[in-house]
Order: C-alpha cells, then sequence, then structure tokens
C-alpha cells in the first residue's frame, strides 16, 4: 500500500477514536509491523509541525494521540463561548405552556393534557433556563413539580406570570372541538 494511503488511514484511525491509541492497534490496522508503524507515525509528527497545522500527534508511552497545538486554545475558546442559539419548537412551546398556565405542574400532569411523553421537552426547556424545579408534590412518590423561571418572563416580555394573556373560553370549546375531531377522523381511519 503507499504510503500516502498508510498515512490517511493512521490520520483517520487518531482523528475518529479522540484518545489515543496503541501502536500495535494502528500496525494491525495498516497491516505493517510496530517499528514501521511507529517511524511513519513520527514522519506525520514532523510534516505536521512543518505544515503549521492546527492539530499534533503526541506520543504517549506505547500509543499515539492527535490533538490540538496549545496555540490553537484561544480560537477554540471563542467558538466555544458563543452562545448556541435556542430553537423552540411547537412541542416545546406546546410544553412550555402548559407548563405556564398550570404552574406548578408535575410532569405527569404536562402528559396528560399533551397525550404523549414529555421528558425530552421539560429537559430541553430546563436546558434553555425557562422552566425549573420548584418543589416537590405532596403524593406517593413525591414527584417534581415545574414552573417558569425569571428567563422565562424575560423572554416573553411579561413582568409576572399574572400578565400572560387570558385563555378565550369560546377559543377553548373550539380547540376542544376541533381536537375531538382530529381524533374521530383517525379513529375511522
Amino acid at each position: 500500500m503507499e504510503i500516502h494511503k498508510l498515512e490517511a488511514i493512521i490520520e483517520a484511525i487518531l482523528f475518529t477514536m479522540g484518545d489515543s491509541v496503541e501502536t500495535e492497534k494502528i500496525a494491525k490496522a495498516i497491516e505493517h509491523d510496530t517499528a514501521t508503524t511507529r517511524k511513519i507515525i513520527h514522519n506525520m509528527m514532523d510534516r505536521y509541525e512543518k505544515e503549521d497545522r492546527g492539530v499534533k500527534i503526541i506520543e504517549l508511552e506505547d500509543s499515539f494521540q492527535m490533538c490540538t497545538k496549545a496555540e490553537m486554545y484561544d480560537y477554540l475558546i471563542k467558538v466555544a463561548s458563543q452562545p448556541k442559539k435556542q430553537v423552540i419548537t411547537d412541542v416545546l412551546l406546546e410544553t412550555l405552556s402548559i407548563i405556564a398556565y398550570k404552574q406548578p405542574v408535575t410532569r405527569a400532569e404536562v402528559e396528560k393534557i399533551r397525550g404523549v411523553k414529555c421528558d425530552h421537552a421539560v429537559n430541553k426547556l430546563i436546558e434553555y433556563n425557562l422552566v425549573m424545579e420548584v418543589g416537590r408534590m405532596d403524593a406517593p412518590g413525591r414527584p417534581l413539580l415545574f414552573g417558569t423561571t425569571e428567563e422565562f418572563l424575560r423572554k416573553f416580555g411579561v413582568q409576572s406570570i399574572e400578565e400572560l394573556p387570558m385563555i378565550n373560553s369560546d377559543k377553548m370549546e373550539d380547540f376542544k372541538a376541533e381536537a375531538e375531531e382530529e381524533i374521530q377522523l383517525k379513529l375511522e381511519i
């Protein structure tokens, strides 16, 4: 096998594994002995250094690992410290609405209203700091109670939960009728 192909295989192994990989394992993968494998990797290490690349290969006892060069850390920090864009999907918005209007509320109560599991949605809302655990219900199993956070108020531009728009009872009846029709259509199919 051509040397460039061997180097590409070694590079792929070290990049994908992330942690250090024993020389013997790399040698078996490229079907060469450990001395030849070590020599190929040392040549790669020298070339990475000469080409002023962002990564390097380091040797740890009888293994090798690909890692970022120390002088690149400042650039990584700039990327890592940028806030992630929070995406509020319809599922999250529906779950958040239930929690906001019914708080304090248990996960089981939210699931009863939504009709589906909501573990992921609640966990995402906690991650986004829109919902938090506010206590435990005094009932068997002592389920967690959830409520909204100050961040929720800030993001939705209200000073308190009392400022949330009232749910129009006429529209509620329309929603219920629409949901019942939808259920009936699904049953008929």
